[in-house]
């Protein structure tokens, strides 16, 4: 089903890219198209220090297994080919800021006028009547996540991830396979739309509905849960590793408490149960980093896993991704020779690299895989992501009826933008 779909992504930065190499992961044609003057502007998102004879890494993480278009859309050269590729597509990606696609004649009434089957998916900032455009950070900010995020001591924090953005991605996956599902009953397309506002005041789950039952507006506290103890205590073990705690029940409860030595705890009627362990956090949570701080890491975590005990040693970022339990979950390019990725045929959709397409030095940079996968099933190989308008040509051929000077006029567009 899915290697018969075209998608165009008409989208930048994460939360559209995102569901775009979603789509190519589970085998679509997606055809991405940039603006000619830099492209995407995470293309040029480098961290300090990265290598920059490549796209940025923030670019890469949601870039895989795409075709590069390079259309300035304000030409009537651009336009023309963007409609007539829109035309063919069976889902449209876009990230319009307010008023954009009107301007530019890619409104939805007019791109479905003439593909009334097109799937037209769209992330917005704070919907599409909203003349603000939307940014993760700012939607942090205003949704009310920076206030719960921090120590009790100190001041907001944004979270170091995009996490706006990707759960706005997660919601448009589903909308967009639950319209798959319809058009194959109906024939018939529609449009979609997910502002980043939706997907973050969806996701504070019990925070919200904690302040909408009592008025009580939710405090800072770490990494500690507000309605359950000792659930996100961290514990520091001897040799200076640090594990956190999910503990959710009294069987959960005791079983911690025999493996910490702490039997007296568990028959304390202080925490008989989880309202009392809330109420007496800071006191409990003391009597097991004390507990805690007579173990090695590694032991206590076994201890603790022997045990059923919810619990996991915090790791860095690198210690996570080498895990031997995500290696299955790393997407690399065609290249990768003996990685375990690359053992795994290239989906149907996959197109041969242009000789024009720019890799790494040291071969091709892995990333993390965005789809949810199949019991049993693994990340394919994809393609790397493209370098900047890198099927241009290519995919004008193909997908359109563009003439040969039609084609060159872009092409010019992308050499001199």
């Amino acid at each position: 089903m899915f290697d018969q779909l075209l998608v165009i992504e008409l989208a930048s930065v994460l939360a559209g890219p995102s569901v775009g190499q979603f789509l190519a992961e589970l085998g679509a044609r997606v055809v991405k198209v940039e603006h000619p003057a830099g492209g995407d502007v995470t293309r040029h998102w480098y961290r300090k220090g990265e290598d920059r004879t490549r796209s940025a890494s923030y670019f890469d993480a949601c870039n895989f297994g795409k075709e590069s278009v390079a259309l300035d859309l304000r030409s009537p050269a651009g336009g023309n080919a963007v409609r007539q590729l829109v035309a063919r597509a069976d889902v449209l990606l876009s990230s319009f800021g307010p008023g954009s696609a009107e301007r530019l004649g890619l409104s939805d009434a007019v791109l479905r006028a003439s593909n009334p089957a097109l799937i037209h998916a769209a992330v917005t900032g704070y919907g599409s009547a909203s003349e603000r455009p939307g940014y993760d950070a700012v939607l942090q900010a205003e949704s009310g996540f920076m206030a719960i995020n921090g120590e009790a001591d100190g001041g907001p924090l944004k979270m170091p991830v995009a996490l706006i953005d990707v759960l706005a991605a997660h919601h448009l996956k589903e909308g967009i396979l639950v319209a798959l599902l319809q058009r194959a009953a109906t024939g018939r397309g529609t449009y979609l739309e997910i502002s980043l506002l939706e997907a973050a005041v969806g996701a504070l789950a019990n925070q919200a509905t904690g302040w909408l039952r009592s008025g009580k507006e939710p405090a800072r506290s770490g990494s500690a849960h507000p309605n359950i103890a000792p659930y996100g205590t961290v514990l520091e073990t001897r040799d200076h590793g640090h594990i956190l705690l999910a503990v959710g029940t009294d069987r959960q409860f005791r079983a911690l408490c025999a493996v910490l030595g702490l039997a007296d705890l568990a028959d304390d009627p202080v925490y008989a149960d989880n309202a009392l362990r809330v109420e007496h956090r800071d006191s409990l949570d003391q009597r097991l980093r004390t507990a805690a701080a007579n173990w090695e890491l590694q032991a206590l975590t076994a201890a603790l896993n022997e045990a059923r005990v919810p619990a996991g040693p915090i790791r860095s970022v690198g210690e996570a991704l080498s895990a031997p339990e995500s290696q299955g979950l790393l997407l690399r390019g065609p290249d990768a020779g003996h990685s375990q990725a690359s053992q795994h045929p290239a989906p149907p959709n996959a197109r041969p690299t242009p000789a024009n397409a720019r890799h790494s030095p040291s071969g091709p940079a892995p990333s993390v895989g965005l789809r949810q996968w199949l019991v049993g099933d693994r990340p394919a190989t994809l393609p790397e992501p493209p370098t900047l308008g890198s099927h241009t040509e290519a995919v004008l051929r193909e997908l359109t009826d563009l003439g040969v000077g039609q084609i060159n006029t872009v092409l010019e567009q992308q050499t001199h933008p």
